[in-house]
């Protein structure tokens, strides 16, 4: 257990937290496998060279990830008064989500299970 006051406590804790600016899409209907075939591509990319990839990639999740780089160099410079020019993607990755389970009727009575699996994509930009 922690020593101190919660306050204390509460205080250390966001002390040393990520100012670095960032978006995160929660649940999008993609697997984690597809979503990071797109994702080592843009990886330690400046935005602009990002955003082209991202643009021309036929993946479906491509879609998903550059509206989500979008959203977050908004954030860069709306809350943290970052220059456009100078981010890069420092860090991306897409975590497990829930799973949807639906069932096929399949021959002789019997039923598979199709598995629609979800992502939390994450999107972590940084000035050079």
């Amino acid at each position: 257990m922690a020593k101190g006051h919660r306050s204390q406590i509460k205080r250390e804790r966001n002390a040393n937290k990520d100012t670095r600016p960032s978006a995160k899409l929660s649940y999008a209907r993609v697997s984690v496998q597809k979503a990071c075939f797109v994702l080592d591509a843009i990886r330690g990319k400046d935005v602009n060279t990002a955003l082209g990839i991202l643009e021309y990639n036929p993946r479906y999740a491509s879609g998903l990830i550059k509206k989500l780089l979008e959203s977050a160099i908004a954030n860069a410079e709306n809350n943290n008064g970052m220059n456009a020019e100078n981010l890069y993607v420092a860090e991306c990755f897409a975590n497990k989500g829930p799973t949807m389970k639906r069932i096929k009727p399949r021959a002789r009575g019997s039923a598979y299970r199709i598995e629609k699996r979800m992502s939390h994509i994450t999107v972590i930009l940084d000035e050079r």
